[in-house]
C-alpha cells in the first residue's frame, strides 16, 4: 500500500485525506441519525402523560428540548401551543427547518469529496503522462518497460480517486434518503402532537 502512495506521486496526498474525512463524516453520520437518536418512539407518549398529569413545566420542557431534534420541535410548538394551532405549527416549523439543517450537516463537504476525488485522481495521471512523456523525449522510446511502468504509476491516482469518490457518493446518497425518512416520521409524530393539544385526537398517541 505504501509502495502505492509513493508511487502515485504527492496528488496522493489530498485524495488519502479526502478518504480519511469521508470515512469520519459516514461513522459520525451513521451514529448520528439513528431512529432513536433523532425521533425517540416513546417521546410523544411520554409527553402526552406529563400533558395530562399536569407536569409540563419548564424544567420537563427543557428535558423534552435538549432530549432529541423532535423534542426540540416538541418544545417549540409546546411553548406557543396557548397561542393558538397556526401559531404552534408555525413555531413547529420553524423549528423543523433548524432541525433540518443539523440533520444534514457535514453532507455537502461528503458530497464535496465525492465529486473532487475522482478530479485529482485525474489530475494525477495527467501529471505522470507529463513525466512519461517528458522522459520519452530525453531518452527516446528504446525502453518499453519504462514506458509501461511510468503510465502505470500515472494511473494509481485515478485509480485512487474513483476508489474514494464511488463509496463517498453513494452514502452521500443514502444519508440524503435517511435524513428525508427522519423528516417525514418527525413530520407525522408533529402533527399528533397539535392534533392532541387542540382536540382534534382523542386516541392513544402510541397510535
Amino acid at each position: 500500500m505504501l509502495e502505492l502512495v509513493q508511487a502515485g506521486g504527492w496528488l496522493m496526498l489530498p485524495i488519502l485525506l479526502c478518504s480519511v474525512a469521508a470515512a469520519a463524516i459516514c461513522i459520525e453520520r451513521f451514529w448520528t441519525l439513528q431512529l432513536s437518536r433523532v425521533a425517540p418512539q416513546h417521546l410523544l407518549t411520554d409527553t402526552w402523560d406529563a400533558l395530562k398529569h399536569s407536569q409540563l413545566d419548564a424544567n420537563r420542557l427543557r428535558d423534552i428540548r435538549a432530549s432529541s431534534p423532535l423534542g426540540e420541535i416538541f418544545a417549540a410548538g409546546l411553548s406557543n401551543a396557548r397561542r393558538g394551532r397556526e401559531i404552534m405549527k408555525e413555531a413547529m416549523e420553524e423549528a423543523a427547518d433548524a432541525v433540518m439543517h443539523e440533520l444534514e450537516r457535514y453532507l455537502t463537504p461528503l458530497g464535496t469529496i465525492a465529486s473532487i476525488s475522482p478530479l485529482l485522481g485525474l489530475l494525477g495521471t495527467v501529471v505522470g503522462m507529463i513525466k512519461v512523456f517528458t522522459q520519452l523525449m530525453s531518452e527516446g522510446v528504446g525502453n518499453p518497460a519504462l514506458l509501461a511502468g511510468g503510465i502505470s504509476q500515472a494511473l494509481i491516482t485515478t485509480a485512487a480517486g474513483l476508489g474514494v469518490a464511488i463509496p463517498a457518493l453513494m452514502f452521500h446518497r443514502y444519508f440524503l434518503r435517511r435524513v428525508d425518512d427522519l423528516v417525514v416520521v418527525m413530520e407525522q409524530e408533529s402533527s399528533k402532537l397539535v392534533e392532541i393539544m387542540h382536540g382534534d385526537r382523542d386516541i392513544d398517541p402510541r397510535l
